[in-house]
């Protein structure tokens, strides 16, 4: 009889670049939808300026956003746990029409 050997824990090596690690600013997500996909728009809208560009963009497998959405929440949870409550500031309205359905982040 075979003995089964534990599988080995595979380690995946990350790499960052130092233009990566300086990381972008955004103070807006915008979130679609399709069957197959997630799509987050990160864009830094500056005050009185009536334009905005999109940061960057993430594409994501609805299982991966998913993942991400709880990865959020339990980091929101540590983070309150040690630091208090995050307080939520008023709603705005953006009057800005991105052409993609009406979402909210």
């Amino acid at each position: 009889m075979e003995e089964l050997q534990p599988q080995q824990e595979q380690q995946l090596n990350i790499e960052l670049s130092e233009e990566m690690a300086e990381g972008t600013y955004a103070n807006l997500a915008i979130i679609t939808h399709s069957f197959a996909e997630f799509v987050v728009d990160f864009v830094n809208v500056m005050p009185n300026s009536p334009k905005a560009k999109v940061k960057s963009r993430v594409v994501m497998t609805p299982q991966h956003a998913k993942r991400l959405m709880r990865a959020l929440v339990e980091n929101i949870k540590r983070y309150e746990a040690q630091n208090g409550t995050i307080k939520d500031q008023e709603q705005v309205n953006l009057p800005y029409n991105f052409g993609t359905p009406t979402a909210q982040a």
